[in-house]
């Protein structure tokens, strides 16, 4: 069996995993781009040792912040993990917050190896976006989304093939997604952004703040890239917290958006209040769907 656990960040997919695994005596694969690197655990909310209740994970914490890890390397890994895993016969669960690497597992998508890395940051996104309509590329990705538009001109750069792919899912896998309304979604991602700083997130960026301008991650992560601005004397931490939920709120709304449009999901109503009831649902719907 394999189960991939979709939704937006903060609506309850760590704890909904953890149960299912036991349930099934199932391993666990990361997909979220953050969580893959070193040192970041409080900003990126990676599950603690104890929460895990002994339940194996993978590709979680195992990425150097000097190295920028990329969705093909996550493709190769994870799709090696997932083919070892069903030869022995193990149950599988993924469950993260980066859909692309999602869709990179499941589906026909197919990388080339970068052949240079590129760097960009001397060059603004509307000039970037400007460099990439000049190669005739009909539909560019959006002005602020800086990470797509670096991704697409590395590949018009290094000559590789534009053309999509993604369509046929490869392996027998199971959607499951966990949704709240957005009042209470939101209401949950401040909420955690306080906990994180209570938990030391100040302390944790600042033990990585020399990896700064060699880390990708720490460059353009939620929880992480907010502290360049506080580092350089230009904010407060108190406008570091507010920029942490604003972004992180903004996240959660193109994670749902692209879940949905991306994935054939059954979607789940979080009972924050009884999760138990949330996880009894999810397995009902698990066991009619694989029976």
């Amino acid at each position: 069996m394999i189960l991939a656990l979709v939704g937006p960040t903060g609506v309850g997919k760590t704890a909904l995993s953890i149960a299912l695994a036991k349930h099934y005596e199932a391993v666990i694969i990361n997909f979220d781009s953050m969580q893959v690197y070193e040192q970041l655990d409080i900003g990126t909310a990676k599950v603690t040792a104890k929460e895990m209740e002994g339940v194996p994970h993978y590709l979680l914490s195992f990425v150097p912040l000097t190295k920028t890890y990329t969705v093909y390397d996550y493709q190769k890994e994870a799709r090696e993990l997932l083919d070892r895993f069903l030869s022995q016969g193990r149950n599988v669960i993924f469950v993260g917050g980066t859909g692309l690497y999602l869709k990179a597992v499941f589906y026909d998508y197919q990388f080339e190896k970068e052949k240079t890395v590129f760097d960009f940051s001397d060059l603004s996104n509307e000039e970037l976006l400007e460099q990439i309509k000049k190669e005739g590329v009909s539909d560019p990705p959006h002005v602020n989304n800086r990470r797509r538009l670096e991704r697409l001109y590395s590949k018009i750069k290094n000559k590789e093939s534009l053309e999509k792919k993604g369509d046929q899912l490869l392996y027998p896998v199971t959607f499951v997604g966990l949704e709240a309304s957005r009042e209470i979604l939101y209401e949950r991602i401040n909420q955690r952004v306080d906990e994180m700083f209570q938990d030391g997130l100040l302390e944790e960026v600042e033990k990585v703040k020399d990896y700064f301008p060699v880390s990708k991650a720490l460059q353009t992560g939620i929880g992480y890239k907010e502290f360049l601005p506080y580092f350089q004397g230009e904010c407060t931490l108190d406008e570091v917290k507010e920029e942490i939920k604003k972004n992180s709120r903004h996240y959660a709304k193109r994670q749902f958006t692209f879940f949905r449009n991306q994935f054939p999901v059954m979607w789940f109503e979080t009972n924050y209040e009884s999760f138990d009831q949330t996880i009894h649902e999810v397995l009902v719907a698990i066991e009619k769907g694989t029976s």
